[in-house]
C-alpha cells in the first residue's frame, strides 16, 4: 500500500495512493499513524475521483475516527491532486463530510486557497465554566466540524495538553470538539495553540484557524484579514460580513512511502 506524505504548516497527512479500496480498520489506522511503530502522521486522506471527475475526500484522524473537514488536510489534498495532474490552476470543488469547498492551487502548488464556508456560531447553555480551577469562557463555532475557542492570556502547549482533552469531552459537545486557545496580538494577528479531536495536541489546524479568527472577529477584536500564528506555521484568514471564510496557506511534500505488512515500517520509494 503506497502513501504520499505532505505537511501544511507542520500538520502532516498521509494521502492514500493505491488502486484497491481503502479497507483499513480503526486499529490499522492507529498503527499506521503511530510515529514510532508506523509511518507517522496527523491523519490519513483518501481521495475519491468520480467517473464524472467529481472530487471528494475521506479524512481519518489518528484514533481511527473520521473527520468532517480539515483545512490543512484539504490544502494537502489539493497539492496532491495538482502533483498528479488531476487539477490545474483553475478553481475546483471538493466534497467533504462537512460540506463542499471551493479550492484553487497557487504558486505552482506551493500555496492553496480554499473557501471554507460560513462560520456558524453556536449558543452554549453554560458558556462560563471552571476547569481545574481556571475560569474559562467557551465560544462554540462550527466550520462543518465542531470547535470551541477559548481566549487566554498566554496560550501554551502545556495549557492545550492539560485543558484540551477535558474541554473536548464536556457534555456540551456530545460529538466531542476541537479546542483552540487564543491570544489576540493586534487587529491583524492572533496566536493559537490547538487540541484536536481524535488527534490530540497538533502544531496547526486549518479549520481551527478559521474558527479562532471568526470568533475573534465576532468579538470585535480583529479586522477582516487575520494572520493566524501557530507552532507549525502561519495561515492567512479572510472573513466577509457574513463570516464566509477564505483560508490560504503553504503546502510541502515530504515523501512517498509504502507499508511493510509485518511491521508497518517507513520505507521511502
Amino acid at each position: 500500500m503506497q502513501f504520499v506524505k505532505y505537511q501544511a504548516a507542520g500538520n502532516d497527512y498521509l494521502v492514500y495512493r493505491a488502486s484497491e479500496p481503502f479497507a483499513f480498520s480503526p486499529q490499522d489506522i492507529v498503527r499506521i499513524c503511530d510515529r514510532h511503530r508506523g509511518l507517522g502522521s496527523d491523519g490519513i486522506l483518501v481521495p475519491l475521483i468520480g467517473a464524472d471527475k467529481t472530487l471528494s475526500v475521506a479524512i481519518y484522524n489518528t484514533d481511527g475516527s473520521q473527520a468532517e473537514k480539515s483545512g490543512n488536510g484539504l490544502r494537502i489534498l489539493c497539492r496532491y491532486l495538482w502533483d498528479q495532474g488531476v487539477v490545474t490552476q483553475a478553481p475546483f470543488r471538493v466534497t467533504t463530510k462537512g460540506g463542499v469547498v471551493d479550492c484553487q492551487v497557487l504558486d505552482q502548488g506551493m500555496r492553496v486557497s480554499i473557501a471554507m464556508g460560513r462560520a456558524r456560531f453556536l449558543t452554549l447553555a453554560e458558556p462560563q465554566v471552571v476547569i481545574e480551577g481556571e475560569a474559562l469562557e467557551l465560544h462554540a463555532v462550527s466550520m462543518g466540524n465542531p470547535h470551541c475557542v477559548v481566549l487566554v492570556a498566554q496560550p501554551t502547549q502545556a495549557l492545550a495538553r492539560r485543558l484540551g482533552p477535558l474541554i473536548e469531552r464536556l457534555p456540551a459537545f456530545p460529538e466531542r470538539t476541537n479546542v483552540q486557545f487564543v491570544r489576540v496580538l493586534n487587529r491583524q494577528q492572533i496566536e493559537v495553540q490547538i487540541w484536536e479531536r481524535g488527534v490530540g495536541y497538533t502544531l496547526s489546524s486549518g479549520t481551527s484557524s478559521c474558527a479562532a479568527a471568526a470568533v475573534a472577529r465576532q468579538l470585535g477584536l480583529v479586522d477582516a484579514q487575520v494572520e493566524v500564528q501557530m507552532p507549525g506555521g502561519v495561515i492567512a484568514i479572510e472573513l466577509d460580513s457574513d463570516y464566509q471564510v477564505q483560508m490560504q496557506g503553504p503546502v510541502g511534500k515530504v515523501g512517498r512511502y509504502w507499508l511493510d505488512d509485518e511491521c508497518l515500517a517507513e520505507r521511502p520509494l
